[in-house]
């Protein structure tokens, strides 16, 4: 006896459960459930929001970035898709804040956020290539005057 396997015979058929057919059909795999996650990024629900124009592609033009800010001053929060650094949340992308904050490339933006039944003071920094000086108060100035 050195090794042999044992006789067709005995070897026990039962043992190993036999497998359900394979189904390719759409309606077999949505029963199965959920297969992989939905990611939920950082970008997450951008594609259009943080999209370009047709023909305005590229890096922003130098005067974006000579216009001067000071404290007190309504900027809008618009996201430059082409420029990564210093781009806020997608929820601040078209809101309107107060300056109150300057630094050499950024700009400290407050402006308020409904969550529940409150509205919260948010601070966030952004960078300039990011906020444009906001129309907003234009009448209101002209009508002090």
């Amino acid at each position: 006896a050195q090794g042999f396997a044992a006789p067709p015979s005995r070897v026990r058929l039962a043992s190993r459960p036999v497998a359900p057919p394979v189904f390719t059909c759409h309606r077999a795999l949505a029963a199965m459930g959920k297969l992989h996650t939905i990611s939920r990024g950082y970008r997450s629900g951008t594609r259009n929001k943080f999209s370009k124009k047709y023909r305005s592609k590229g890096m922003p033009g130098t005067s974006r970035y000579m216009a001067v800010f000071r404290r007190g001053d309504y900027v809008d929060i618009v996201v430059d898709p082409s420029v990564q650094k210093g781009m806020p949340f997608s929820f601040y992308h078209g809101r309107t804040g107060v300056v109150f904050n300057v630094n050499r490339n950024a700009l400290g933006v407050e402006m308020t956020k409904i969550v529940g039944n409150r509205q919260l003071r948010k601070r966030i920094h952004v960078n300039i290539a990011h906020v444009r000086k906001s129309r907003c108060n234009e009448s209101f100035l002209r009508r002090v005057k």
